[in-house]
């Protein structure tokens, strides 16, 4: 579903259209399209379509208005919108737009639907794949994100920790990866305290999903997501409308196995590790209480401020496991606090790091695969927030909703102690809204950017 269509001469031309090239693409398309076009009103405004008949009614060609190369605020993954708009059918690129490759990009993502539960899919058209792209990273990253869409939209009675673990086992296997997993009780005894403790009430067991990929003696580079596959909010419940999207608590595991099978499937010259650990944080006699405190694997107490901060206690032991290997990245990824969404919205999740030279190398890929991020400050002074009042540190603190994903950012900090480089994520992983690239639902953010990074610092061999 997520890739070219072969050439073929059947195919349909589509004309991209800015204000300042309307009289070259009307040289090209010939006077009767023209006449057409304008006789229904069409103007080379972004955004705007125009179908435009051959003989026998069959499709002559496509006009699809664009802005500027130079203008302000351009998407280039705008032509993704003719994967909802045009009918069944094969296109080709007539005249490529600035950033093919991000059009052509776009064009992919926009065919994601989560139509698991649909009687009929739905008929999408075909692009020809536009000369000059790498047509099969584009093809790769488009699969892989839609890999990673399915994960977030699918229902928490249909992706439990049962099935998360699944999918995470089975993308290991694909690429012959070794896998080690720690369930339930068994946690205990391997000294993942925290992760056992937020999922001990739920029906399904907790556990930890622990693969390794490539070479032994290649760079070391670890991954981490928070794979909460439903979170009620424990004891410390929440209402109904902040229970609502809680089926996407799982997003930073889906960022990250998206991120690791982009890697995998590239062949990039690192030891990959890629860690998640897995909860559905739920009630029930043996749920975790406001007020106890638990012995991290890292030996740091916690104390339970509040059972709604989960994520980052599950997080804590993972990054205490990885950073026993001390890796020379380390990348967390979660969906972690609202405070990030209120600070910087759904569309531009936070990242914090104290290596400045990852930061700005982050910065320059985001903006280069157009996968927005943004850094955020490590701020020490506000490590006082969570220090604990009878332990070493509070899983919420004391700043009054103030601050929260710095914080968490903060609190995460503890875990990480040999690790060269240590970068966490804090995502939404869902996109509020229908965009060009995608539609409303499961969105994985900040993994193009990564895999774009990585692919420049540890090119295939």
């Amino acid at each position: 579903m997520f890739s070219f269509a072969p050439p073929t001469p059947e195919s349909a031309p589509i004309w991209f259209v800015a204000a300042d090239g309307w009289e070259a693409v009307k040289a090209s398309i010939g006077v009767p399209a023209v006449a057409f076009a304008e006789r229904c009103g069409f103007k080379p405004k972004p955004g705007r379509l125009q179908l435009v008949p051959g003989e026998g009614g069959a499709l002559a060609g496509v006009l699809f208005g664009v802005d500027a190369p130079d203008a302000p605020g351009r998407d280039p993954f705008a032509p993704g919108k003719l994967a909802t708009s045009l009918p069944e059918g094969v296109y080709h690129v007539a005249n490529p737009p600035a950033d093919v490759g991000l059009a052509a990009l776009g064009f992919l993502l926009a065919l994601y639907r989560y139509d698991r539960f649909k009687a009929e899919p739905t008929q999408k058209p075909r692009l020809v794949a536009p000369a000059g792209v790498d047509a099969d990273r584009i093809e790769r990253i488009a699969a892989a994100v839609a890999f990673g869409r399915d994960l977030v939209n699918a229902p928490a009675n249909v992706l439990g920790p049962d099935a998360l673990e699944h999918a995470a086992v089975k993308l290991a296997g694909h690429f012959d990866a070794a896998v080690r997993m720690v369930r339930g009780e068994e946690l205990l005894g391997a000294n993942f305290p925290l992760i056992h403790a937020v999922g001990r009430a739920a029906a399904e067991s907790p556990r930890i999903v622990d693969f390794v990929w490539g070479r032994d003696d290649a760079p070391k580079v670890t991954l981490i997501g928070k794979g909460v596959t439903f979170d009620s909010g424990g004891l410390d419940i929440k209402p109904a409308s902040g229970m609502e999207l809680m089926k996407k608590d799982m997003g930073g595991a889906a960022t990250a196995l998206t991120l690791a099978r982009l890697v995998m499937e590239t062949g990039l010259d690192v030891r990959l590790r890629v860690i998640t650990p897995i909860v559905e944080n739920a009630i029930s006699g043996p749920a975790m209480r406001p007020g106890d405190v638990i012995v991290s694997r890292k030996g740091l107490t916690v104390e339970i401020g509040n059972t709604d901060a989960e994520g980052r206690l599950i997080l804590a032991d993972a990054l205490a496991l990885a950073d026993e290997d001390a890796p020379e990245l380390l990348i967390d990824f979660a969906t972690l606090t609202g405070a990030a969404r209120v600070a910087l919205g759904p569309d531009l999740p936070p990242f914090y790091t104290d290596d400045d030279a990852l930061a700005a190398a982050i910065a320059e890929h985001a903006v280069r695969a157009r996968d927005p991020l943004w850094r955020m400050p490590l701020w020490r002074a506000y490590g006082a927030m969570i220090d604990g009042t009878v332990s070493d540190v509070s899983n919420s603190g004391t700043g009054a909703g103030m601050a929260g994903s710095i914080t968490a950012a903060l609190f995460l900090k503890r875990f990480v102690e040999k690790a060269k480089s240590w970068v966490h994520f804090d995502v939404y992983a869902w996109n509020p809204k229908a965009r060009a690239h995608g539609p409303a639902g499961g969105e994985i953010q900040a993994a193009r950017a990564l895999f774009d990074l990585l692919t420049e610092r540890y090119p295939k061999r």
